[in-house]
C-alpha cells in the first residue's frame, strides 16, 4: 500500500507518516507534499499511490484545487482541523476523514474503511468539486466550533462566542464573551486558519475576535493599544508593521 501525504505542517506530516507505518508496516510513504503547487506538479508525473491523506487548507490554498487541476483517481482521506466542516459531504461521497489532532485509532479506522471499499472505488469516484463547494459555503456561513478540555470532558465552543485566544507559557487558552476560559489543544497558527477573517493575530500572544474590539489608541513606538470588551491579563498591542492591516480588518463585515 503506497501512500502520499499532503500536509503543510511538517511535524503533523511526520507524525501521520509514523502512525501509518506503525499501524501498517507494509505501507510505503511515497511522498510528503506541502503545498497545492507542489502537489499539482507531483501528480502531473507518474505516481503509483494507492491512497492519499490530504489536509484541506494548505498555505497556498485549499487542497481541492489539486484535484480540480489534475485528474486523480486515487481515493483520499481528508485530514481536517475544521471540526464539522463538510464532513457529511465526505461521508456521502465515500471518502473518510480524520479530525486533527488525529490518533492511532482514527487513522486506523480510516484506513480500514479504505481497504474495505477499494475494489469498488473506481466505479464510485468522488466529486471533489462538490466537496469544495460544500466546504467553502459551510465555512463562510458557519464559523464552526473549537473543541476544549474542561475537567474530564471535551466540549465544543462556538467560534462566534469566543472573544480571544491567549498564549501563555506555551499553553493556549480561549475566553468567551461571557467570561468563561478553557484550554485549547491547538497552536495559534492552527487557530488562525480555523477562525478565518473573523479573528486577527494582533501579536504573538493574542488572536482576537473583531466583535470583541471596543477601540484602539496610540501606544509606544507608533504601536496601537487595543481595548476589548472582555478583560485581558495583558495589554493587547499591534506592532507598527501591522497597524494598516489591522485597521483594514476592522472595517470588514461578516465572518
Amino acid at each position: 500500500m503506497k501512500i502520499v501525504i499532503i500536509e503543510d505542517e511538517k511535524v503533523t506530516a511526520r507524525d501521520l507518516a509514523q502512525t501509518i507505518t506503525q499501524l501498517y508496516p507494509e505501507a510505503e510513504i511515497e511522498a510528503i507534499l506541502g503545498t497545492v503547487k507542489e502537489s499539482v506538479s507531483y501528480f502531473r508525473e507518474t505516481t503509483n499511490a494507492d491512497l492519499i491523506f490530504s489536509d484541506i487548507q494548505l498555505g497556498d490554498g485549499l487542497s481541492f484545487e489539486i484535484f480540480s487541476r489534475v485528474e486523480i483517481t486515487v481515493p483520499v482521506i481528508f485530514c481536517t482541523a475544521f471540526d464539522e466542516y463538510a464532513l457529511n459531504a465526505f461521508k456521502a461521497n465515500g471518502i473518510d476523514y480524520i479530525l486533527k489532532p488525529f490518533t492511532s485509532a482514527t487513522v486506523n479506522t480510516a484506513v480500514k474503511k479504505y481497504l474495505s471499499f477499494r475494489e469498488k472505488f473506481a466505479d464510485n469516484r468522488p466529486k471533489y468539486e462538490f466537496l469544495e463547494e460544500i466546504f467553502v459555503s459551510k465555512k463562510s456561513l458557519d464559523p464552526g466550533s473549537i473543541l476544549v478540555f474542561y475537567k474530564d470532558r471535551i466540549l465544543p465552543v462556538a467560534i462566534s462566542q469566543i472573544a480571544f485566544f491567549y498564549l501563555n507559557k506555551g499553553l493556549v487558552q480561549l475566553t468567551t464573551f461571557d467570561l468563561k476560559s478553557y484550554t485549547v489543544n491547538k497552536n495559534m497558527e492552527e487557530l488562525s486558519k480555523i477562525t478565518g477573517p473573523l479573528f486577527f493575530r494582533t501579536n504573538r500572544q493574542f488572536l482576537v475576535n473583531r466583535k470583541a474590539v471596543q477601540d484602539a489608541s496610540s501606544y509606544l513606538s507608533r504601536k496601537l493599544s487595543v481595548n476589548l470588551t472582555v478583560p485581558t491579563k495583558e495589554t493587547v498591542t499591534i506592532s507598527k508593521e501591522k497597524v494598516s492591516q489591522f485597521l483594514e480588518w476592522l472595517t470588514q463585515t461578516g465572518s
